[in-house]
């Protein structure tokens, strides 16, 4: 299978286009909501819009994306868009690395190259991968999906064709979080035989939706006392985004497809609560940043297939590919971040994962690649070291 060399330019009519509907930005009435209680608080937003507007400086980062080598491919009638950026080591293993929603490829641009050449940031030339970076199906450069049904697990079936027939890699390795981390799960599950190892930042069931498999209130151990309340609070008081975009995407598509003003608070609140951010969200993410997720949604028009991901997921339940526990066969690396929108226990994952690493983290939420990438880049090269051969 072909792979095409690939160059991000967004077109300047799109940049004014934006600019100018930022600038015709009709804010929403706003009274009692300082905290953020009830989502997105509009000063904050506001400050965001006139950053992103005035300030913000789109082809500089266009540039930096640039210097990583991009490609394009189809496979069964879907695009897909990858960086690709190869190991310099004796023996580079290949890692797939896996965002979610509402994250984009370029939230693991702080740990790509480190992965990719240790030597060049003070590491061991014979922990280098070559790094492959896809955009999930419908999310940014990945478009346009016009294909239904594609969901996580059916992801993982298009990334063994990516790595295997279009890249070439007989055998691979697997990290992520979010989405990515139950993609990574899965190709752990139904392709244990072509996978090293799998990492992920993100312990989750693979039958998600159909609430199958997951741990029981006992399995929470000494030190995980809290943490069965703190992922039952994220799915009372932060999952109304979930509820939305498993059952009604396109109702709420055409309004953010419509309005960057729109689509940057949909965004922005979940930066916001789902990072070790201490309410400052740019504690963890710089106005830039957070502008570049923006314009990459809204310039690529994608945030309505990224939300179909959800319906898709919901609509079409994962299957098992066989029963034999633990389920995920590969080996399998967990780092733990404390400030996750929900947190597994110890006991089930050692049930439920081939489970060779487990890190607990001192800080650090659930946009890992971003918020640490330090911790994350140590761990997943402490993970795959003895798995090299």
């Amino acid at each position: 299978m072909q792979k095409e060399k690939f160059t991000v330019s967004i077109p300047e009519q799109t940049l004014t286009d934006l600019r100018d509907r930022l600038a015709r930005t009709r804010f929403a009435p706003e009274f009692a909501n300082s905290q953020w209680d009830y989502g997105t608080n509009g000063a904050y937003l506001k400050e965001l819009i006139d950053y992103w507007r005035e300030t913000f400086d789109w082809r500089k980062v266009e540039r930096e994306i640039n210097s990583y080598a991009h490609y394009k491919t189809n496979i069964d009638g879907i695009p897909i868009h990858f960086i690709h950026e190869p190991g310099k080591g004796p023996k580079p293993i290949p890692l797939i690395m896996n965002h979610g929603w509402p994250w984009t490829f370029w939230d693991f641009h702080k740990v790509i190259r480190p992965l990719a050449d240790p030597a060049a940031y003070g590491g061991d030339p014979r922990d280098a991968f070559d790094v492959v970076v896809p955009s999930l199906p419908g999310y940014g450069f990945s478009e346009p999906l016009t294909k239904p049904g594609i969901n996580y697990w059916n992801t993982a079936d298009l990334w063994v064709t990516l790595m295997r027939d279009v890249l070439g890699y007989d055998k691979f390795a697997a990290q992520g979080g979010d989405w990515g981390a139950i993609i990574t799960a899965q190709l752990g599950h139904k392709y244990a035989q072509h996978l090293i190892g799998i990492h992920v930042h993100l312990l989750v069931n693979l039958d998600f939706f159909g609430g199958s498999g997951g741990p029981k209130p006992e399995d929470f151990g000494p030190g995980e006392e809290t943490w069965l309340e703190h992922g039952r609070k994220f799915m009372r008081e932060g999952s109304g985004y979930m509820a939305m975009q498993s059952t009604r995407p396109q109702t709420v598509a055409f309004a953010l497809n419509d309005s960057p003003a729109g689509l940057c608070s949909w965004i922005l609140e979940k930066r916001r609560a789902w990072s070790d951010c201490d309410g400052n969200v740019e504690r963890r993410f710089s106005k830039d940043d957070l502008c570049t997720t923006m314009t990459l949604y809204w310039a690529t028009q994608t945030y309505g297939t990224s939300a179909r991901y959800y319906y898709e997921a919901a609509h079409n339940l994962w299957q098992p590919s066989h029963n034999r526990m633990p389920l995920v066969e590969a080996p399998t690396g967990a780092a733990i971040f404390l400030k996750e929108v929900f947190l597994m226990p110890h006991k089930w994952a050692e049930r439920y994962y081939n489970l060779k690493r487990w890190t607990v983290m001192p800080s650090g939420g659930h946009f890992a690649p971003m918020e640490e990438p330090e911790r994350l880049i140590e761990d997943i090269r402490a993970f795959f070291r003895p798995l090299r051969t």
